[in-house]
């Protein structure tokens, strides 16, 4: 099997959470890690641990959702880097209203992080990744989805565009050697549900297949096997961990 020594990872969402658990993994595995995030702070929290595991990080702190930003940040990831060979789609946020009760402003910050934003990265992505003839996409969806959960209609919304587009991206960047997928979380006990009721979170557990939450460990093994070379077959898929 071929390791992945000296490739490049562009992970957004990556100052805390699953993300700094992925920065992590990508880390051991020796990839050359650039994480993108609105805390800087965070950002540098992760770099410590990796630098002290004797990975190497560069936190770039920025809001996804600022799109007409991004040729700046594009600027910053090319100065740094200079390629990329995994990209890593992470950073999200998500809404838990009744749709009566969502403003307008919260719609638009997650249209354009978790659509806008996902599409925009692959995009300027995959230009620099099909100069090598190879890539990695992986981006985040929602149980939500299928489900159908009421009060979270936009969130799910969104998150229904990001398997539309990891399926015609897919498609897409076959040709450039560029694999794209999803990967659905199952429950996971972090902050995004620390305000959901207890009630309404056994419900949603009963749902899954397997009655149980989730580690951010079962998202990276997933990963780990969908930026491998030996994966190279694997594109355009919806992993939904916890079975719907």
């Amino acid at each position: 099997m071929k390791d992945l020594n000296n490739k490049i990872a562009l992970l957004t969402g990556a100052s805390s959470g699953i993300g700094a658990v992925i920065a992590n993994l990508l880390a051991q595995e020796g990839v050359t890690v650039v994480g993108v995030a609105r805390s800087k702070s965070g950002l540098n929290n992760t770099k410590s641990i990796i630098e002290n595991l004797g990975g190497e990080f560069h936190g770039i702190p920025f809001d996804i959702s600022q799109t007409s930003k991004l040729s700046e940040l594009k600027v910053q990831i090319t100065n740094a880097i200079g390629e990329v060979d995994i990209l890593i789609n992470n950073a999200g946020v998500a809404s838990m209203n009744h749709s009566i009760l969502t403003p307008i402003s919260t719609a638009r910050k997650i249209l354009a992080t978790n659509v806008i934003g996902t599409f925009l990265f692959s995009r300027e992505s995959a230009k620099l990744m099909k100069n090598n003839k190879y890539g990695r996409i992986i981006n985040f969806t929602t149980f939500a989805v299928p489900f159908k959960l009421e009060g979270e209609a936009i969130y799910a919304a969104s998150k229904a565009g990001v398997i539309t587009l990891t399926e015609i991206l897919s498609r897409e960047y076959a040709s450039f050697g560029i694999t794209v997928n999803a990967v659905s979380p199952p429950a996971i006990q972090t902050d995004l549900i620390r305000g959901v009721p207890n009630e309404k979170m056994k419900k949603l557990l009963q749902r899954q297949a397997i009655h149980r939450y989730g580690d951010p460990i079962d998202i990276c093994n997933v990963i780990d096997f969908l930026i491998k070379h030996e994966s190279g077959m694997v594109t355009g898929q919806i992993v939904y961990l916890g079975g719907v």
